[in-house]
């Protein structure tokens, strides 16, 4: 058993740990959110696009993407972090668009987005 002088002194040190531990996470958190390994566009149909969470609410969406009429079409699943950003694909549903995304590698928590895409904009394609 611990004396409480020794006690006392033991517990600046993992307030202290617990303390940077928590800065790392936070610094580690505001790099993958900030910083994006690579960014694009895609284009197709939004097929599903849902507001989704239990506490962290995020838009999240599907972009179905026909290469040649008849074929298969590829799934792509987006985030959308900007309500701007998502009122104005609510406002394009069933229309091609072209969505441009930055891709963050890493994100820690689905609590910020289900995918590591992140739509920045959309535009209706004629």
């Amino acid at each position: 058993m611990m004396q409480p002088s020794r006690q006392r002194r033991v517990w600046p040190w993992v307030a202290g740990l617990i303390i940077v531990l928590l800065a790392l996470f936070a610094a580690y958190t505001w790099v993958v959110l900030n910083w994006s390994y690579s960014s694009g566009e895609r284009a197709g149909y939004v097929q599903k696009f849902s507001k989704k969470g239990w506490l962290c609410k995020t838009w999240e969406g599907e972009l179905a993407m026909v290469n040649m009429p008849g074929t298969l079409s590829e799934k792509f699943y987006f985030t959308v972090p900007d309500g701007a950003v998502a009122a104005k694909i609510n406002k394009s549903l069933g229309k091609r668009v072209s969505l441009t995304y930055d891709q963050h590698i890493g994100v820690p928590s689905t609590c910020f987005a289900d995918t590591e895409y992140f739509v920045k904009d959309v535009r209706v394609v004629e």
